[in-house]
């Protein structure tokens, strides 16, 4: 692999394995991310919380939704996340904005059995690692039919609202569940956020959208080759299946 990131169509397969990726044999905890990681673009809910930090941030600052827009997104190039933003430099109130952010429609969501069987054969413990709430992935993954999987849920009150990719937020992970990264896997959604777990000894998967989703940023949905990134996959169950398990079991 090349040191520099480069776009990788993956030439129309679903799977993509890096020349030197790491291996899942020795790996005995497995991290995932929640959003655009556990569930696809079309279940629409993160165009919903998207929306929902938008009208948070039009009321916090009596301004119209399109200037809303374009500050959240100041916000979260600056600083990872709107909300760190808005606790750094204007004080606002965490868990009124995570409460208000996460207050969405659940309807679209689809039980995904083919995942849940994947995840739930995986040798090991797993864990749910994600910028969010404890509440929202729990309501998500409740309806994708897979929560019971995992053993817990470290989410962005646990990581002291320090967000991915900053490492003291994995740092803090690693502590609170005793996970030794070097026997770990992370599976992710953004390659940035892939970085720091894979310095730290993980073998990692970029998740990718297996069609485009206009309602986020192109770098947050390519598929790019990098020194950091061990496996691409836009299908998650059918990697574990034929990647993971197959070799493993």
């Amino acid at each position: 692999m090349s040191d520099t990131p480069q776009q990788n169509p993956q030439s129309q397969q679903p799977h993509f394995t890096a020349p030197d990726a790491r291996d899942f044999a020795h790996v005995e905890t497995w991290i995932f991310d929640l959003d655009n990681t556990l569930y696809s673009h079309e279940a629409r809910i993160w165009p919903q919380v998207d929306a929902r930090i938008t009208a948070f941030v039009a009321d916090l600052f009596g301004i119209d939704g399109m200037s809303a827009r374009a500050l959240q997104k100041y916000f979260y190039h600056q600083h990872g996340t709107t909300l760190k933003a808005l606790m750094d430099v204007y004080g606002v109130d965490p868990y009124a904005f995570l409460d208000f952010a996460h207050d969405i429609d659940h309807s679209a969501i689809d039980l995904n059995p083919a995942l849940g069987k994947a995840i739930e054969a995986l040798p090991g413990r797993r864990l749910i690692l994600t910028n969010g709430s404890r509440r929202h992935a729990e309501n998500v993954a409740t309806k994708i039919g897979i929560l019971d999987h995992f053993e817990d849920v470290f989410d962005i009150i646990a990581a002291d609202f320090i967000p991915k990719p900053d490492r003291r937020a994995y740092e803090m992970f690693f502590e609170r569940h005793a996970v030794d990264p070097a026997r770990a896997a992370m599976f992710e959604d953004i390659a940035k956020n892939l970085v720091v777990p894979h310095d730290t000894g993980m073998t990692t998967t970029l998740v990718t959208p297996a069609t485009l989703d206009p309602f986020r940023e192109n770098f947050e949905q390519e598929a790019v080759e990098a020194p950091h990134i061990d496996y691409i996959t836009s299908d998650l169950a059918g990697f574990l299946e034929a990647e993971v398990l197959a070799r493993l079991l």
